[in-house]
């Protein structure tokens, strides 16, 4: 059975204090209302992890992820953060490959594939992300995107590998646009990214792959999202800066 994530993204939002306070709601609630199988997993800034991870002891239902990493373990690398460093912390996860990482700091598929291996060879868990712009959805050329980020950036890995992989589509046209791919189109492109992972390694897998999907997802439309077979959760952003909000799309699971 896959494993069904609901990630919090959130971004270069709250100070200290203002993360560790909403952080200790969203522990809070998952302890009462999260009766299912699903992981909940929340990436903060590098500011918070260690106290995070601290209110999460005792709460295995709710792990900690970094929002980045760098490739190198130590050095003269000046604002960096390795995969060491974060998992020293008490993280588990790291998202790697976001659209604003792609789109602002120029990250390209050779630079993500190296974060992806220093990721695994320190026990962190990678939520890769890909996804297509508003102009290559409109050109019809979303599926030639998405496979070269998919073969650039993780099919190098070995299957073994691969499986701790935890992939999330996210639309480029629909994060912090308000825009949300129908479930339908966001069903069309997981199914597409499952069978390029059965292509590359094989049926079993794929259905043992978890791909979430990220773009404006919110407490209305996660049930119509998270129906669909082939979408195992969602990666979340705006939402997941409101305890309540976080919580309700985390227990469409408890359905």
């Amino acid at each position: 059975m896959r494993k069904k994530i609901v990630a919090g993204n959130w971004k270069m939002n709250l100070d200290h204090q203002q993360g560790v306070s909403l952080f200790s709601e969203i522990v809070n609630m998952a302890k009462d209302e999260v009766m299912g199988s699903q992981q909940v997993v929340v990436c903060s800034p590098f500011i918070h992890l260690h106290s995070i991870a601290q209110l999460a002891k005792g709460t295995p239902q709710v792990a900690i992820g970094a929002q980045n990493i760098y490739f190198q373990e130590s050095g003269a690398y000046t604002g960096e953060i390795s995969a060491t460093q974060v998992k020293s912390t008490g993280a588990a996860y790291v998202i790697l490959g976001h659209s604003e990482r792609r789109a602002y700091f120029h990250e390209d598929d050779e630079l993500l594939s190296k974060k992806v291996d220093a990721a695994l060879k320190h026990g962190l868990i990678p939520i890769f992300c890909i996804g297509e712009t508003q102009e290559e959805r409109e050109s019809g050329r979303y599926f030639e995107v998405i496979r070269q980020q998919l073969d650039k950036g993780i099919f190098h890995l070995s299957n073994d590998a691969f499986s701790q992989v935890v992939l999330a589509y996210e639309p480029v046209w629909a994060i912090g646009t308000g825009l949300t791919a129908s479930p339908e189109q966001a069903q069309e492109v997981h199914a597409f990214i499952r069978n390029e992972v059965a292509a590359k390694y094989t049926q079993e897998i794929a259905d043992s792959a978890t791909i979430l999907y990220g773009g404006s997802c919110n407490p209305k439309n996660a049930p119509d999202l998270f129906a669909q077979p082939d979408i195992d959760g969602g990666l979340i952003g705006g939402a997941s800066l409101k305890s309540r909000d976080f919580i309700d799309i985390v227990k469409v699971f408890n359905r």
